[in-house]
């Protein structure tokens, strides 16, 4: 915190690094030169490739951190537990020391009970706190089936989620208990959540361009370390009809504006195309997702001999889910043909980053693994009759 204190008031900038990071990889971001009024370096949290270096202001910090409290009603004391190398964590440290109330950290891997504990040793008059999805989801669990837990969660003035699409029923749960649930938006880019519940807040302004979510204001970013191409290609000078010049971040997110109000609907990159026909892999995300223990599904793109691509799911395994068929009859109905998964594949528990998110690129890996242990099965299977037969003619 002293650290970070210090960078936000033009000192020594500061790089969070997670315990078993490569060292490599932070003597070459080390190396980079920064840009001017640099005071944070973050990596971002590389879900589905390699991780960025962004360099962010203290401005633009503060700026993030000063709309948060605007949109929420106030300061409040923060309960961390999040990353604190990646935004989503340490955003809720910025907020602290624009506060001035040191937060509460929960550590060690995730535990409902252990977080509303620590919540209820915070003597502030206002509790926030940030979560990722499958968090919050287990918040719940815990809440529906204990109504301490419950008071507890609703004594939070706001339980901000974001990192991933919210399914409707786990809004529909929040809303039932009385838990004050804010959808945040944003990503490292932006300082952090810069969007809750669609609407913009600060100085933030949303577009669309070509199906793309854009966003401009104060809590942007200064570009990318070490990656000048990347920085021009993301962050997009443009000049408005009143002569003056304004930078937008082109968040690669496809997205609507209705009624002034923004709904993200999934990545553009994120898209396999099945006989012609465009689909969207987090669309079927999200309708897999409304079904009891669909809730961490995630979609991927397999080869198809015939139509060149299709969708598969990978899920958690839990008791009481609905039938695969179910799901993929909802998927048929809402989406299309073409974005009907040819199969399911559960886990035991997926792989995530260390904010939370599917690790794509492991599941993907442990997926091409999968395959490889059933082909080698499937070939032994078929060669062990073949062995008999050949040894019983010899025998004759």
């Amino acid at each position: 915190m002293a650290a970070l204190a210090d960078a936000l008031e033009g000192g020594a900038p500061v790089l969070p690094v997670a315990d078993g990071v490569n060292s490599a990889e932070v003597e070459r971001i080390l190396e980079q030169p920064l840009p001017a009024e640099t005071a944070l370096v973050i990596r971002t949290s590389g879900s589905s490739g390699v991780p960025k270096a962004v360099a962010l202001s203290a401005k633009a910090l503060k700026s993030s951190a000063e709309a948060t409290h605007e949109a929420l009603g106030g300061p409040g004391g923060w309960l961390v537990a999040l990353p604190i190398h990646l935004i989503s964590g340490l955003q809720m440290l910025v907020r602290s020391a624009a506060s001035g109330i040191d937060p509460v950290f929960v550590d060690g891997p995730f535990d409902p009970e252990k977080l509303l504990h620590a919540a209820e040793g915070m003597n502030v008059g206002r509790r926030y706190v940030s979560l990722v999805p499958v968090q919050f989801a287990r918040l719940l669990d815990l809440a529906e089936s204990d109504e301490e837990a419950a008071d507890a969660l609703r004594r939070f003035d706001a339980v901000l989620v974001g990192g991933q699409q919210i399914s409707l029923a786990l809004r529909q749960r929040a809303h039932e208990l009385g838990v004050a649930l804010k959808r945040s938006y944003g990503m490292t880019e932006t300082s952090g959540g810069c969007v809750y519940d669609g609407v913009e807040i600060g100085d933030t302004r949303v577009r669309i361009r070509g199906g793309e979510v854009q966003l401009a204001g104060s809590a942007l970013a200064l570009g990318y370390l070490g990656d000048p191409e990347l920085t021009a290609t993301s962050f997009i000078e443009e000049t408005d009809r009143n002569g003056e010049l304004n930078r937008w971040y082109r968040t690669g997110d496809a997205g609507e504006l209705l009624g002034g109000m923004l709904t993200v609907t999934g990545r553009l990159d994120r898209v396999l195309v099945s006989g012609g026909v465009n689909v969207s892999l987090d669309q079927i995300e999200q309708v897999a997702r409304e079904f009891a223990g669909w809730e961490t599904t995630i979609a991927l793109a397999t080869e198809h001999p015939e139509w060149g691509e299709r969708p598969m799911l990978v899920v958690e395994t839990r008791e009481g889910s609905v039938p695969f068929d179910e799901v993929r009859a909802a998927i048929r109905e809402k989406l299309g043909p073409a974005a009907t998964p040819e199969w399911v594949t559960e886990s035991q528990e997926i792989p995530r980053l260390p904010g939370g998110k599917p690790d794509l690129v492991a599941v993907e890996e442990w997926l091409r693994q999968l395959r490889a242990s059933f082909r080698e099965t499937r070939a032994a299977q078929v060669a062990q009759p073949a062995r008999l037969n050949a040894d019983s003619k010899d025998t004759k």
